[in-house]
């Protein structure tokens, strides 16, 4: 690729500091790839097929119908009750994540429809603290849960997350009792809940909302499990099956329903939401047969 030499080599005698990147390599089979090519593609390596981590706001967009996505997160915003600090302190790290992601938390949500069917879209940001769940990750969740039951609307859950959100301890721990009680309001009104576990989705989100869907579809290649498979390895002192933890093995495994490609995902989503929403009971379809 001689132009991509040319920027190269620009770039390393210090010149043209504002000329953007136009290709990316493929981590998996290091191709190289023109960036428009790639973003028209969904981020999906067109040689190997490798899916490459995309941000919150193209999960929306790859989802929600055009023109129809009304945001009702970020009204919430995280606090430090336990005057947490690491080698930073936890709103010094919480500002600089605000800053980068325009939000005050790893979340982004709202009202849509998804082919046509009343929806409330929630994507995890894994930007934001590797996208870990802390309280307000798990009160959005839990709001826009009941809100979805409230309104009669499906609901579809996009995890990316390194997990609970060590900052915040046993506060971030409680968010996996309240986002799966909240699930049931939903349920109790048979509306259907999606979960799309993409890469990675670990720790307490896997052990919570993520794994209790009416349908859960993973995308290829997806590392998904509560520890990872190097803890793992090291607790139980033995070699773990080739491919342990991601989306094919758990389909194999019966941990999801299908691994779906992105570029086919709405459409499968679609689908699903089609056939399961609106269920109405017996009483109700014998009334409106009168």
């Amino acid at each position: 690729m001689a132009l991509e030499r040319l920027f190269r080599r620009r770039r390393a005698q210090g010149e043209a500091r504002d000329i953007p990147e136009l290709w990316v390599k493929c981590p998996s089979c290091d191709a190289t790839i023109y960036k428009k090519d790639l973003e028209a593609n969904w981020h999906v390596c067109p040689k190997c097929g490798h899916h490459m981590r995309i941000s919150v706001e193209k999960r929306i967009a790859l989802l929600a119908d055009e023109g129809t996505f009304e945001p009702t997160t970020g009204q919430v915003h995280p606090a430090d009750p336990l005057h947490f600090v690491d080698t930073e302190p936890y709103p010094k790290r919480l500002e600089r994540y605000q800053k980068e992601t325009g939000r005050p938390d790893a979340i982004l949500g709202g009202r849509c429809t998804i082919g046509g069917v009343a929806s409330m879209l929630l994507a995890m940001d894994g930007a934001f603290a590797g996208g870990s769940m802390g309280s307000v990750v798990g009160e959005e969740i839990a709001r826009n849960t009941e809100l979805a039951a409230q309104e009669k609307r499906a609901l579809v859950i996009v995890s990316t997350s390194g997990g609970a959100r060590m900052q915040e301890a046993a506060l971030s721990l409680m968010q996996m009792a309240k986002t799966t009680l909240a699930l049931d309001r939903l349920w109790a009104k048979r509306l259907p809940y999606i979960s799309i576990m993409t890469d990675p989705t670990t720790g307490g989100v896997t052990a919570s909302f993520a794994a209790i869907a009416d349908v859960i579809f993973a995308e290829p290649g997806a590392l998904i499990g509560f520890a990872g498979p190097r803890v793992i390895k090291q607790t139980i002192r033995q070699d773990l099956p080739e491919g342990f933890q991601r989306s094919e093995f758990h389909l194999k495994h019966g941990m999801v329903d299908d691994v779906v490609d992105r570029r086919a995902l709405k459409e499968r989503v679609v689908a699903v939401l089609k056939h399961l929403y609106p269920r109405r009971s017996f009483a109700e379809r014998s009334e409106g047969r009168r």
